[in-house]
């Protein structure tokens, strides 16, 4: 389960106790699947760059397939963060 779809189960169980999101609560997914745009509030999340990661691990298990050395450890790529509705400042 992607941890958008576990945020908007937080979404629900928020309402279920009369929390407010953002107001009572600011809400932060992983993943920025299409239905984090459509919910109400549209939700914050973190992108992750899905196409990038596909192509790194298709040529490293290419590289694998044909004998050849892995050279790295590890591969970084940026993620970003999605701004939307579903987060806000502490009130205080």
């Amino acid at each position: 389960m992607t941890l958008d779809l576990q945020a908007l189960g937080v979404y629900q169980a928020a309402r279920t106790i009369g929390l407010r999101i953002p107001a009572d609560l600011s809400v932060v997914g992983f993943d920025d699947l299409p239905i984090a745009a459509l919910v109400d509030p549209p939700m914050t999340t973190i992108h992750q760059p899905l196409t990038e990661m596909a192509v790194a691990a298709a040529e490293l298990a290419l590289a694998l397939g044909r004998g050849g050395e892995v050279r790295q450890a590890g591969v970084e790529l940026a993620t970003t963060l999605t701004v939307r509705q579903s987060t806000a400042p502490p009130a205080g």
